[in-house]
Order: C-alpha cells, then sequence, then structure tokens
C-alpha cells in the first residue's frame, strides 16, 4: 500500500508508555501507520504522538481503523484520539490558560473523545478545585496544576470519571505537536 498525501492529522494514543503498562516502541507505531496507508508519519517523544498524512478526512475513522490495527498486530489496546492539524492549532491558539509568568510544565491540554465527554468535562468546570483550574473550550479542556498532576484531585477526577474518554498532555507537547504539523514554533505558544 502506498503512503497516502493529504491532510495532516495527529494521533493522541491514550495510556501508551506511561509506567510499565502498554509498553510499545514508536518506531513499531510508525510503521503500523505506514502500513495502514498514511504518509509523512512521524513520533514525538516516546508517549504515543503520532503525525500523519492521510486522504480521508474524518479524523473518527482513523481513530478507529488504528485502535483496530494496534489490537491485531502490536496485541495493544489503546484509545486513539484523532485531531486534525486545523483543530490542534485551535486547540492550542484558544488556550485561555496560558500566558507569560504561567510555568507550561503546570499547564495541560485534554482532549475529550466527542461531545458527551465533553459535556461530562463541563459539570467538573463549574466546581472548586482550588489551586487547579479548569476550562473547557470547543474540543479540549485546559487544566493548570500548580503542584503537578500527581498531587492533583481535580486530574485524577477527570481520569476516574471520563477513562478512555479522554487523553491529556502537557503543554510543551501540544507546542510541539503545533511545530510537527505546522512550522510554527512553539516558544510562540508558551
Amino acid at each position: 500500500m502506498t503512503a497516502a498525501q493529504g491532510p495532516t492529522h495527529v494521533a493522541l494514543l491514550r495510556g501508551i508508555n506511561v509506567g510499565r503498562a502498554k509498553r510499545v516502541a514508536m518506531a513499531d507505531l510508525r510503521a503500523l501507520l505506514e502500513g495502514l496507508g498514511y504518509g509523512e508519519v512521524k513520533s514525538l517523544l516516546n508517549s504515543g504522538n503520532l503525525v500523519f498524512s492521510a486522504r480521508a478526512a474524518d479524523e473518527r475513522d482513523h481513530g478507529a481503523r488504528i485502535e483496530k490495527a494496534m489490537a491485531k498486530e502490536l496485541g495493544l489496546s489503546a484509545r486513539v484520539l484523532v485531531l486534525t492539524a486545523a483543530e490542534l492549532a485551535a486547540i492550542v491558539d484558544r488556550n485561555p490558560l496560558a500566558g507569560p509568568g504561567r510555568n507550561p510544565s503546570c499547564l495541560h491540554v485534554t482532549v475529550a473523545r466527542g461531545p458527551a465527554d465533553l459535556a461530562r468535562l463541563r459539570v467538573l468546570a463549574r466546581q472548586e478545585w482550588a489551586p487547579d483550574v479548569l476550562v473547557v473550550g470547543r474540543r479540549a479542556a485546559y487544566l493548570w496544576c500548580p503542584r503537578g498532576m500527581m498531587a492533583s484531585t481535580l486530574a485524577e477526577t477527570m481520569a476516574r470519571g471520563l477513562g478512555d474518554g479522554i487523553t491529556t498532555r502537557n503543554w510543551a507537547t501540544m507546542s510541539k505537536l503545533l511545530v510537527l504539523v505546522a512550522g510554527r514554533p512553539a516558544a510562540a505558544r508558551a
């Protein structure tokens, strides 16, 4: 199968290479996507962030297709949330919590699988989580966790309540993914 040329997408694999669970080499994931006919496949870091081009524009089909192939070829079960390059750019550009003086290691973006998961995040956003902050946008939620994710009651509640309906990346990773898909400097987003 030849590699597709077309719109750029980002695949966010939930829970890959975190701790000892769901270990997989990024080279294996890149090869898997290339075998599915996706083109220009690149990985970022070792935690399930892939950029690829595809002819079809329906990202839901891409996620399900990648999930099925991972299970069949790699024996790996993980939710795959796919964004278009335009969606990723909008998520980064619309972050209401980013700005000067904010420590980017305390800033996180949670991408939701769909409208129902975003609605559940909106319910959480109406609650008090100080010192943590949660703001929900059109396609993602933005978290400010000044004590870190591991000490965040908000992050724990989100993970427990939404499970594989969400996946979270830190601000640095989202900025680096934007560089891969759009060639825009990450520093401009911090």
